[in-house]
């Protein structure tokens, strides 16, 4: 089967795998149609993504098609020629944070096209558990249903209360889930943005309209926009560490920051600011099949509209070539999609 297959950094190579044999008991085979390419795929590509070793398949932001099953997959529902999302998130099920129902960090968690080899291929097999099918919804939006369910997961940990103002600071595409979920949970989104495009894409597809410029003093302007109070809740979307560590600063008393970005680094925190606001800093990671149901159920409601979201196309042979250029933010990418 066509399998694309990252050796080192930024060395991609296309060639010829053995095809997966029957599913096993619990699972299934699915041909890969849709895969959607994530700030995880691009920090792979570059050399510094904490959590992956080379070679490795990318791939975890997946649209499938189920082509057998195993026995007593059926149980879930499953049906073959359903199309499906996939939650990559292997879990073990039976340490503490899984018989917790905190399946998204479980202590021995694999996720798919990081810790094992994920979706760039023509099919692969998974545990029926993990598809969700979504009758209706396009092969292209079942491949960016996970996206989405990184922002959903985050303000659901994050408890918004309806009409409170919440910042958003970054308005790539992981930024962009979170405005789009916490405007669905009531919230008075403020975007915190560098790139014009990037502004005027969230303005225009969103409708997020107050936004803040951190070069520009921020908290001042942050001040101006909500009558002197500051945000009751900020979401860190960045992945950038100075930003990660600066937003402390833009909470208001008694308020909560929730780092949605991941970086390999340390954040430094002045304690005695974060005592003073009594803050609570809350770590949002991945997501949960009943995030998954939640993202599902609003694309299928049609409150979530996705087709501007994809900007990108590529077949795995094009891939190879536009890959580094995705990296490249005068490209213009919000998401860019792999065709299989």
């Amino acid at each position: 089967m066509k399998t694309i297959i990252l050796d080192e950094p930024r060395q991609f190579r296309l060639t010829e795998t053995d095809a997966p044999g029957r599913p096993g008991h619990g699972e299934a085979l699915v041909r890969v149609r849709r895969v959607g390419i994530c700030g995880t795929d691009l920090h792979a590509f570059k050399g510094d993504q904490p959590f992956l070793t080379y070679p490795r398949i990318l791939g975890h932001e997946l649209g499938v098609e189920v082509i057998d099953l195993g026995p007593g997959a059926e149980s879930t529902g499953l049906r073959i020629g359903d199309h499906c999302a996939v939650e990559p998130y292997l879990n073990c099920g039976v340490c503490s944070a899984c018989r917790r129902g905190r399946t998204n960090c479980c202590a021995s968690l694999r996720t798919l096209g990081v810790h094992t080899d994920g979706g760039m291929r023509e099919w692969v097999i998974l545990p029926a558990t993990k598809l969700h099918k979504a009758p209706g919804v396009s092969l292209d939006h079942l491949a960016v249903v996970e996206m989405l369910c990184i922002g959903a997961h985050a303000v659901r940990r994050a408890a918004l209360p309806p009409g409170a103002p919440a910042l958003v600071i970054g308005a790539g595409p992981i930024g962009l889930s979170v405005m789009q979920f916490a405007q669905l949970a009531g919230a008075q989104v403020i975007g915190m943005e560098m790139s014009d495009r990037r502004t005027e894409f969230a303005s225009t597809q969103l409708g997020v309209q107050d936004w803040v410029d951190p070069r520009h003093e921020p908290v001042e302007a942050l001040r101006r926009l909500l009558g002197g109070d500051l945000p009751l809740t900020v979401f860190d979307a960045t992945g950038n560490p100075r930003s990660m560590a600066q937003a402390l600063h833009y909470v208001e008393q008694g308020g909560s920051l929730v780092y949605v970005g991941l970086v390999q680094a340390d954040i430094p925190l002045p304690d005695p600011e974060f005592h003073r606001r009594e803050l609570t800093l809350l770590a949002s990671r991945n997501a949960t099949g009943e995030d998954f149901a939640h993202v599902i159920g609003q694309i299928a409601a049609g409150k979530v509209q996705l087709g501007p979201w994809i900007t990108h196309r590529a077949t795995p042979e094009e891939m190879l070539d536009e890959f580094p250029n995705w990296l490249n933010p005068d490209y213009g990418v919000v998401k860019a999609m792999l065709e299989l």
